[in-house]
């Protein structure tokens, strides 16, 4: 198989899937090693591919949706909830996002589309994984959310309010 061929399989196969596709599963796909699948993905995204790596693997990012950054302020034990009310109302949560004062930006992603990728997040966090990164910056944070449409995003929005989740954005933090 060509190299041409090769990245047409790789790109068919994460558009396709309905959860992210490692590295490794590519390469046994195309049967090639990971190590050239990284480099396939590599030339892919240099021909402007969407595709954004996550902890669990590659998936195909959908450019044409609605983004919106909301800055939130809850505890440990409303992350669930906050994350649940994201979804349900229709949205993905493609980061989350700290200021530190010290440290600056930090941000990680995320690409939580769903109540069971929520779980996966909350048991990777209780597993001892690592812990919320909201904690260094005692509770406040940012989160990209993408959605089908503007409408989706203000519902989002008064959802996040009506919980009180919603913090005021700093004039410091108006680049985030």
């Amino acid at each position: 198989m060509t190299g041409e061929k090769r990245r047409e399989l790789i790109i068919n196969a994460i558009k396709n899937s309905n959860e992210p596709l490692s590295g490794t599963a590519l390469g046994r796909l195309a049967n090639v090693s990971r190590q050239v699948v990284v480099q396939d993905i590599a030339l892919l995204r240099a021909q402007d591919y969407p595709i954004t790596s996550t902890n669990r693997g590659y998936i195909f990012s959908d450019t044409h949706r609605f983004t919106q950054i909301f800055k939130v302020h809850h505890s440990n034990a409303q992350i669930a909830d906050e994350l649940y009310t994201i979804v349900d109302q229709g949205g993905t949560i493609i980061d989350v996002i700290i200021n530190h004062r010290v440290y600056g930006k930090m941000q990680a992603k995320l690409n939580i589309k769903n109540r069971r990728d929520v779980n996966n997040f909350l048991n990777d966090i209780k597993a001892g994984k690592s812990t919320p990164l909201m904690n260094i910056t005692a509770g406040y944070h940012f989160h990209t959310v993408c959605a089908d449409s503007p409408e989706i995003l203000n519902d989002i929005k008064l959802a996040l309010q009506k919980k009180n989740y919603l913090a005021q954005v700093l004039p410091y933090e108006q680049q985030i």
